[in-house]
Formats: structure tokens, C-alpha cells, sequence
């Protein structure tokens, strides 16, 4: 599916209406669908537009596993008897309700933390430090950005040890 983003148009004029340039929707495929010749291609603008619709597209993801999760949790929480302990003589391992109850609840715990990432990258994408390494200032490849959308640090300096220092 192709987005539609909207952009000056190639001649820049105004129109006789207002002091705003005539505006030209331009279409590019999603960020993922994009070979890496093409995402370097993009103007700035765009890739922050592809990029935006891409965390969205995570974050609702995201949102929706962790409901689903705790959902579970909650039923498998339901489902046991209060002080009830649970144990298959047969395979020897006694409280898996528990147990998966206790993994649906991290995991959705991992995918709330996921959606706060999103949310900081959103808010840095609002300051127009989106896409500069927190740690060495530089800009991180938009390959890594289209991988990792959220990503606050550069492949070097996630990676870190003496190669980050330099």
C-alpha cells in the first residue's frame, strides 16, 4: 500500500490565494518496502513521514500484545483456585499456570517498555534531534532507523567498548 505525503511542489510558487507554496502530493511506498538506494533517495521530510507511520504501525502492534497478554494473564489468574497448587505427578512440574502467568506478565511488561521507546522517539522526532546518535552526535544510517525505528544510538555506539570512543 502506497502512502501519499504532501510536499512543495517542484516550482515552488505561491499561489495568489495565501503566502503558503502550491502543495503536490507526492507518493512513496512504505519505509520497509524501500530498497537501501531507495530510502537514500528520500528527502528528509519524507523519510520522517515514513518513519512516523512506522512507529505508529509498532506501536499499535505493540499496544495490542500487551492487552492480549495481560488478558491472558488475567484469565489463567481467574481460571486457578485461590491457594490451589497445581502439580502433574506424570511430567513432575507443578504451578505451569502460574509460571505462564508470570511470562504473559513480562511480556507484556516488554512490550509496554517497547511503546514508551516509540513514544521517545516520537518526542525526539518533534525536538529534530530524530536520527543523531544520543551518544557520539552522529546520524545513525537510515538503514538502522528503518530496522530499529526507535533506536537512540548508532551501531558503534550500542555495540560500545573502544571502537564507541572514537
Amino acid at each position: 500500500m502506497e502512502k501519499s505525503i504532501k510536499g512543495a511542489s517542484k516550482g515552488g510558487t505561491k499561489s495568489a490565494d495565501s503566502n503558503r507554496p502550491n502543495v503536490a502530493a507526492v507518493t512513496i511506498p512504505p519505509i520497509a518496502d524501500l530498497s537501501d538506494e531507495e530510502l537514500d533517495e528520500l528527502s528528509p521530510e519524507e523519510f520522517i513521514v515514513g518513519q512516523k507511520e512506522l512507529l505508529a504501525s509498532e506501536r499499535e502492534i505493540l499496544l495490542d500484545q500487551a492487552a492480549n497478554l495481560k488478558a491472558e494473564a488475567d484469565r489463567l489468574a481467574m481460571d486457578a483456585e485461590p491457594g490451589e497448587v497445581q502439580f502433574d505427578e506424570e511430567s513432575g512440574e507443578g504451578g505451569t499456570t502460574t509460571i505462564d502467568r508470570e511470562r504473559d506478565l513480562a511480556l507484556a511488561a516488554q512490550a509496554r517498555a517497547g511503546v514508551e521507546e516509540i513514544d521517545e522517539a516520537f518526542r525526539r522526532i518533534n525536538m529534530g534531534n530524530y536520527g543523531v546518535c544520543e551518544n557520539c552526535k552522529n546520524p545513525i544510517p537510515r538503514a538502522r532507523l528503518r530496522a530499529l525505528p526507535y533506536a537512540k544510538l548508532c551501531v558503534r555506539c550500542k555495540a560500545g567498548g573502544l571502537s564507541a570512543l572514537r
